[in-house]
């Protein structure tokens, strides 16, 4: 199987230094000369407003109340306002956009996956390559908004995910080991169930099944690319492929050891329910930090491999989405400045890392391990053996499949067999359109 390129860069660049950046040294504003005329006393110095507002339609729940405050921050700083729309969660964000869009609404600033995802974009993305920051970013994270060589967003941040566990609980159940394979992670859980801990907390969020947990088994393919562009064309499918068979081993463990009300669990609860250590361990990723610290900031976590064999499983990492900057928007420089300062400041730096607890996707930004919390740093000590992320391979609408399928078989609806045929139809009914 193939693995992640960029992982070693991660390694090399990312790894806790303890030596991160602090503090604001917000350069001071320059008064106009006045060529020795007098004039009244100045007012104190402040940044001129300019009459402009940039709106930023974004996805990622998990940062938007961190994402408002850096919005005020960056209006205080330049005189430009940033409006941020948040839809994520549970909702269509991609429905939403194209509705916005539709709408005629051009935000100076959204989300997109790349790959497939971006295709449907090309005609209002910009090209950025040539933005200052570009040259500091892992190589490989410039992949998913690649297009002909040139670069259409900005990465985001770099996030992995697993299996988060309570290294408290494991301690009380006796497990002295990280599971790395499934017969280990098997014995973990009863050894949980011994001592009365619920093993794992489930959510029934379509994009939590839908797009991380089937990406396992895709990630798993000798060839992910290939197998991806084989099922679109029709010339391979899920059913009746090893891997996804192995894969449907690891679903059952966690699907039949999980809450009793898991078939009613949104995302916000599971990670609530987790954080008071209502269960073990969930899958999901560094993203979760910042909500787990609001209920137990002291939480001593972990993150273990996704194993669906015998062989030694992996956690999962890349890039979850980029910043493109439409070009059929009002105010696109001014969008394009903001990404600036964002990466660059070190007002933007100190959200990057300590309020949205995110492992940067450039090379040049430092970070703290009390910064980026427990599970990030979990995250960087185990990328040297990560695989990829390829939901974005897919045309849109396909993950959205996969995700109803997933509940379906969560909520006992249906057999194996018949989950892996819905994932192919997934497939073949969007790219059949």
């Amino acid at each position: 199987m193939k693995r992640l390129a960029f992982i070693s860069a991660i390694v090399c660049t990312l790894i806790i230094a303890g030596c991160g950046n602090s503090g604001n040294n917000n350069a001071a504003v320059n008064g106009n000369a006045n060529n020795g005329k007098e004039t009244a006393a100045p007012e104190a110095t402040t940044t001129p407003k300019k009459d402009v507002t940039i709106k930023m339609f974004q996805f990622k729940v998990e940062i938007a109340e961190q994402l408002n405050a850096l919005a005020e921050e960056y209006e205080k700083e330049t005189g430009v306002k940033v409006e941020v729309e948040t839809h994520g969660g549970g909702e269509d964000y991609g429905a939403l956009l194209k509705a916005e869009i539709a709408s005629g609404s051009e935000p100076e600033i959204f989300n997109n996956g790349g790959y497939s995802a971006l295709v449907p974009y090309m005609d209002r993305a910009t090209d950025l390559s040539a933005e200052p920051w570009a040259k500091d970013l892992i190589p490989t994270s410039k992949m998913p908004a690649t297009v002909d060589g040139k670069l259409y967003g900005m990465p985001m941040n770099v996030e992995g995910y697993g299996l988060i566990y309570n290294k408290a609980l494991f301690e009380k159940a006796g497990i002295t080991a990280e599971p790395k394979t499934l017969p280990e992670l098997k014995a973990a859980v009863e050894k949980l169930k011994a001592a009365k801990i619920t093993p794992f907390e489930a959510t029934n969020e379509w994009w939590s099944m839908g797009i991380h947990m089937v990406n396992v088994g895709l990630a798993h393919q000798e060839d992910p690319k290939k197998f991806i562009e084989d099922l679109k064309a029709g010339t391979q499918t899920i059913k009746g492929n090893e891997v996804f068979i192995q894969w449907l081993d690891m679903v059952d463990l966690i699907f039949s050891n999980a809450q009793k009300d898991k078939m009613t669990t949104d995302y916000a609860t599971q990670v609530a329910d987790f954080a008071s250590g209502k269960a073990a361990m969930m899958m999901q990723g560094n993203w979760t930090q910042g909500d787990i610290d609001k209920i137990d900031p002291a939480l001593d976590l972990g993150i273990l491999p996704l194993p669906i064999s015998d062989a030694e499983g992996t956690i999962l990492v890349g890039v979850p989405n980029n910043y493109i900057v439409n070009s059929k928007s009002e105010h696109p420089e001014e969008a394009k400045a903001f990404l600036t300062w964002l990466v660059s400041s070190e007002s933007g730096k100190k959200y990057l890392t300590k309020e949205f607890k995110f492992i940067p996707a450039l090379t040049n930004i430092e970070t703290k391990a009390e910064d980026i919390g427990k599970v990030a740093v979990a995250v960087q000590e185990k990328s040297s053996t990560a695989l990829g992320w390829n939901w974005d391979m897919f045309p849109d609408g396909v993950t959205q499949g996969f995700g109803a399928a997933m509940q379906e078989y969560l909520g006992e609806q249906i057999s194996r067999d018949q989950l892996l045929e819905k994932l192919d139809k997934a497939v073949q009914d969007i790219v059949k359109q």
